[in-house]
């Protein structure tokens, strides 16, 4: 019987090329590690292929000498990256160089190490981005991934100029990790994270989301099969999630950082994003959307790609000031 959720994959793989990118796969250490991307066409190494006319746009500004400012999108736990960011990439595409990568037992990517950690990941990816040319970008991340952006950008901010981040937290504390399965009412993040029955995965979208998603049973089915895959090593990155209270610190950062939150967000609260605003200091903004949950760029795309442009192009803007100076 058709998976009717792999069934989908290739129209979503047309509007993603639509929109100008291409897969490519990226050998980050020559030693096993790999990570998938979705990048712009004329990013792909040793692509020489002709421009398509949707991106001659893109073409007429490198010849002129405008140089695109490149996103990076980094997914959550529960899909790969254009799953996540299937409503982002084309409205962002039109102005900026698009990256899409599915991070380490997402997609296609895998590691033969065996450290699971955010910044093992964040390292990974740095080095990715750097063998496909991107020497700075802004990066945003959902939930796992806002995870991984923000060690991305306390390791590397000469890469990372700016920070996006919805549903996340910059480390996942014994506290609240506690707090958060407590408040939810699941034993575990694999539990919430990993579901093995269409009970739980109905479970976790009725948390994840603010309204109420139907689904036929049948199709719940077929995601459990196609998203959850790499079992073992994603329960892996889960335990190497969460740290001691004692050992965590909240890093100072020297980028602009925008928290853009769905307001009804059960798993990482409004209230904690104010606490990490204020923590991060005057370099942060929050903004939330009404009527979303922690799947706030899925339930609510215009709102959230308005809030996302807006800041993409203060961003890019407060970049050219200070090399113009």
């Amino acid at each position: 019987m058709v998976n009717l959720v792999e069934a989908q994959k290739p129209l979503l793989h047309f509007l993603i090329k639509w929109a100008g990118l291409r897969q490519h796969t990226v050998d980050v250490d020559g030693a096993g590690t790999v990570l998938t991307f979705w990048v712009p066409k004329d990013k792909v190494p040793g692509n020489n292929s002709t421009v398509a006319p949707e991106e001659k746009q893109s073409e007429t500004s490198k010849a002129k000498g405008v140089r695109r400012p490149s996103v990076v999108l980094v997914h959550g736990f529960a899909a790969e990256g254009i799953v996540t960011w299937q409503f982002q990439v084309g409205a962002l595409a039109k102005h900026y160089d698009v990256y899409i990568p599915d991070l380490l037992y997402f997609g296609g990517s895998t590691s033969p190490s065996t450290d699971r950690s955010p910044a093992f990941q964040a390292e990974c990816l740095a080095a990715a981005l750097g063998k496909l040319g991107v020497d700075e970008c802004t990066v945003v991340g959902f939930s796992y991934g806002g995870m991984v952006a923000f060690k991305m950008a306390e390791s590397r901010p000469d890469l990372v100029r700016s920070l996006v981040v919805s549903g996340s937290v910059v480390a996942m504390t014994d506290s609240i990790s506690d707090t958060t399965l407590e408040r939810i009412g699941v034993r575990s993040s694999a539990e919430l994270l990993l579901p093995e029955s269409v009970k739980g995965l109905k479970a976790l979208l009725s948390i994840a989301a603010h309204r109420r998603l139907w689904f036929p049973e049948r199709l719940h089915r077929d995601f459990l099969e196609v998203m959850f895959t790499n079992r073992k090593e994603r329960a892996e990155l889960l335990e190497g999630l969460v740290v001691s209270n004692k050992d965590a610190t909240v890093p100072v950062l020297p980028q602009k950082i925008l928290l853009l939150w769905g307001h009804n967000d059960n798993i990482f609260n409004i209230e904690l994003a104010k606490t990490m605003k204020e923590q991060l200091g005057e370099k942060t903004m929050l903004q939330s959307i009404d009527k979303a949950g922690h799947l706030v760029h899925l339930e609510r795309p215009c709102v959230y790609n308005q809030h996302l442009m807006e800041f993409l192009a203060y961003a890019t803007a407060e970049a050219s000031k200070e090399s113009a100076n």
